[in-house]
This record gives structure tokens, C-alpha cells and sequence, in this order.
């Protein structure tokens, strides 16, 4: 046989194996799901986002009929988790729950073993959390004026955060610049041990998201002053935004979504997205996610896409008018 009947044998071969792969393609997504699917939770278990991840699952798992089940892997802040998700196989079988930590780290760290633009794609904006700065009730202040006086007059007192390069930090930092006041920041390991202190007046206000500090904002333990975001959280309807309060760049709000590697095919996002979309927006769902003091969302695809954009800059932002870096 010459060298021509062998490269067409050769080109026919190839076109038949590409053929046979299409159809399986096809097949899986057909098919999709005909197996277990996985939520990764890059924090430890018992968080508001744990819960809210288990919830989803469970649901999806009933309006399915496949086992969702889901996995923490905790670790350097949530990159751990986040870069196993990006790694994995694209087929929708790997979900990542993420919290607004993974567009603020591209801004923080100086290198990440994954690109969110590049790597992921979201599926569904499950909720948004508040942050709110907040006060000891011993402290004498009610409003962020007050606050902002005793500030000025006494420089170098203690705020808390939930730890070095987190929300609380972040914005505690953009706070005392914008306002023009000093103050000494003290990170905790975590949004529990700062409330503590908060409650023996150890230090003087911290910007805590409501998550945590409801129940002792509503028990008159703590003093909401103003709470980031566009507009007034529903939960504290008369507590005033920091921008009604006349300072602006805390627009950025925190959130939790559902994201996929970013080679998954278009129609298992979208059936992805489209079956969460109506569990967030359920009695259940509704009720689960502000047992959590947090305000469901129910976005799809392209709306958690345009969220993410926005709040990537806006965090970016952020990060570059503190100077804030991340360990």
C-alpha cells in the first residue's frame, strides 16, 4: 500500500476516534447526572457556609435522585479547596462552594496556583452576607459620628478582625483612612474570638459580618453603627449604610456561590444552574439561608458572572487604597 492509502487510512482513523468521542461527549451530558456529585467546602465543617453547602446538596440529592455529598477541605485560607475545584475533571461532578475570599486574593496574594477567571465558572449566586461595624455596648457612642469623634480624640485604641487580609481587616483599614483617624488593628483567628472580646470590651469596634453578630446585636450586646453594601440590610432595617453615613467604598458586600471547573460543558451548567436557582428561591431555601441572617440571591450563570466582575474590582479597590497584603 502506498504512502497516500495509508495517510487516508491514517485520516480516517482519526476522523471515526474524534466521531466515537463527540457521541460519548454528547452521551455524559445526555446522562448528566448518572453519578455522584461532589460540593467542596474549602473550610472546616459547622460554618454558615458548611450548612448552607450541606443544605444545597441535600436538595439537590432529593430533586435528583444521585448522591451530592459534600467535602471539606480547608486549608491556606480556602485556596487549598478552591485549587482542587479548578484542577478537576470538567464534567460537573465537582462543585466549588465559595465565599468572597476568591476574587480578594488575586489582589492580596502575589501568586495563586489557580486563575478564578480562567480556571472556574460560576453557576449560581446563592446568597450575600453583611458586614456591619459594630460597638461594645459598654461604649457610650450610637452613632458612627460619635464613633468617629472618640477615634480622632483618642488614637491608637483597638479594633479587632477576623484575621490579617480578611473582610473585617480590609475594611477596618479603608475605615480609618477614609474617616482620618488611627487606630491599632488587632486580628483574630477567626470571627468567634473577636466577638468575645467585643462583648468584654477589649476592643473598641470591629467590623463583623451579621452572620456572627446578629443574635448579639439583637440581644443589646453589641451596637450596630452602619453596615457596608448598596442599600440597608432588611435584617437592620434602621441602621444606616456607611455611604448614607457619608463615607463611600464599602459598597462591596460578602457572598456565598457555586462554582464548576471552567471547561465544563455549557449544557451541565446550565442544568447546574437552573435546578439550584429554584432551591435557593424555595420556602426551605429561603428560610435556611436567613436563619443565617444572610439574603438569598438565586442567580444564575451570567448573573453570578457579572456579580463576580464587579466585586472583583471593587475588592481591588479596596485592597490597593489599604495596602493590605495577605500572608
Amino acid at each position: 500500500m502506498g504512502t497516500n492509502g495509508l495517510r487516508g487510512i491514517f485520516t480516517a482513523a482519526l476522523f471515526i476516534a474524534a466521531m466515537v468521542t463527540a457521541s460519548n461527549v454528547a452521551q455524559a451530558q445526555a446522562n448528566y447526572p448518572d453519578r455522584r456529585i461532589t460540593f467542596v467546602v474549602p473550610y472546616p465543617p459547622g460554618g454558615a457556609t458548611d450548612v448552607t453547602a450541606r443544605m444545597l446538596a441535600q436538595k439537590l440529592s432529593d430533586a435528583w435522585k444521585q448522591p451530592v455529598i459534600v467535602e471539606n477541605k480547608p486549608g491556606a485560607g480556602g485556596t487549598v479547596g478552591n485549587d482542587f475545584v479548578a484542577k478537576a475533571a470538567p464534567d460537573g461532578y465537582t462543585v466549588l462552594v465559595a465565599i468572597t475570599q476568591i476574587i480578594q486574593a488575586p489582589s492580596l496574594q502575589a501568586s495563586l496556583p489557580f486563575d478564578v477567571a480562567k480556571d472556574l465558572a460560576p453557576i449560581a449566586h446563592v446568597c450575600i452576607s453583611t458586614v456591619a461595624l459594630v460597638v461594645p455596648e459598654q461604649q457610650p457612642f450610637k452613632t458612627l459620628k460619635e464613633y468617629v469623634d472618640f477615634a480622632k480624640a483618642n488614637p491608637g485604641k483597638p479594633y479587632g478582625s477576623f484575621g490579617n487580609a480578611t473582610t473585617s481587616h480590609l475594611y477596618g483599614e479603608l475605615f480609618k483612612k477614609v474617616a482620618g483617624f488611627d487606630m491599632t488593628h488587632v486580628p483574630y483567628r477567626g470571627s468567634a474570638p473577636m466577638l468575645n472580646d467585643l462583648l468584654g470590651n477589649q476592643v473598641t469596634g470591629a467590623f463583623i459580618d451579621l452572620t456572627t453578630g446578629m443574635s448579639q446585636i439583637k440581644a443589646g450586646k453589641i451596637r450596630a453603627l452602619a453596615v457596608g453594601g448598596e442599600k440597608r440590610n432588611p435584617f437592620l432595617p434602621d441602621v444606616p449604610t456607611m455611604a448614607e453615613s457619608g463615607y463611600k467604598g464599602f459598597e462591596a458586600e460578602g457572598w456565598v456561590g457555586l462554582l464548576v471547573p471552567a471547561a465544563t460543558p455549557k449544557p451541565i451548567i446550565d442544568k447546574l444552574s437552573a435546578e439550584l436557582a429554584k432551591i435557593i428561591a424555595s420556602p426551605e431555601g429561603v428560610e435556611k439561608i436567613q436563619t443565617f441572617s444572610m439574603v438569598p440571591v438565586g442567580g444564575g450563570a451570567e448573573v453570578f458572572a457579572k456579580a463576580l466582575k464587579v466585586d472583583q474590582q471593587r475588592w481591588a479597590d479596596v485592597v490597593k487604597a489599604t495596602g493590605v497584603k495577605g500572608e
